[in-house]
């Protein structure tokens, strides 16, 4: 009985060592993207995140990278699932789900107003990585390649615009703001009057991003 009792504790101690061994590697086991907190809790997989656009900001489509000839947004919104989030260093990824565009002003000459901005050919794949410059890449799904009509009043009546992504277009993000941006990103013309633009570039910072599946939608952090 007394073996029995011996072999027993040390069987034990075994277990009680080996649960000591695994279990702070798993905690410190951090996620590209955490919730509420630098090294906070993991975004899960299906999760729905969100985002308007960054206070005083604007969404703008305009003829030059640096121009400010064009279109400009005063409301922009999306939401997005996240569909892989490793520990870090890695890269998450998210299916972009919908976009939208309103409150849209022209400056063209010849426009009367902007009458709708839609994003086609959704869903889109976005990949968050965790490494220098925080990078951000949204390319195109299953649908076909990014793309964006844009319908303008003019005065001799609306004219539709359609400008397409085929490879990526590239953005950041910032903890500090818990945001996304993307900067001067080109769209070429497919069809579309000489009222259009020949390349449109898309300029937008969405933030805070929430995670609206968590309960008091926390901010999302890439660590």
């Amino acid at each position: 009985m007394r073996i029995r009792r011996t072999l027993g504790t040390a069987a034990i101690a075994a277990l009680a060592l080996a649960a000591t061994a695994v279990g702070p590697a798993q905690a410190d086991a951090t996620a590209v993207l955490t919730t509420g907190s630098l090294g906070g809790p993991a975004a899960a997989v299906g999760d729905v995140l969100t985002a308007s656009l960054l206070s005083g900001t604007a969404a703008t489509f305009y003829d030059g990278a640096t121009s400010t000839n064009g279109i400009s947004c005063a409301n922009s919104s999306f939401s997005a699932t996240v569909t892989a989030n490793p520990a870090a260093p890695g890269n998450a990824v998210e299916q972009l789900n919908t976009q939208t565009f309103d409150s849209c002003t022209s400056n063209v000459l010849g426009v009367t107003g902007v009458q709708s901005i839609s994003v086609d050919n959704l869903s889109y794949t976005n990949t968050v990585g965790d490494g220098a410059g925080s990078p951000v890449t949204l390319s195109p799904g299953t649908a076909g390649p990014m793309q964006t009509t844009v319908v303008l009043n003019t005065i001799l009546g609306s004219v539709n615009c359609v400008y397409q992504q085929a490879t990526s277009i590239s953005g950041t993000t910032d903890n500090t703001a818990t945001s996304i941006g993307f900067a001067a990103q080109p769209f070429a013309l497919t069809s579309g009057s000489g009222l259009c633009f020949q390349t449109g570039y898309f300029t937008a910072t969405y933030g805070p991003v929430t995670d609206t599946s968590v309960a008091g939608s926390p901010a999302i952090y890439v660590n």
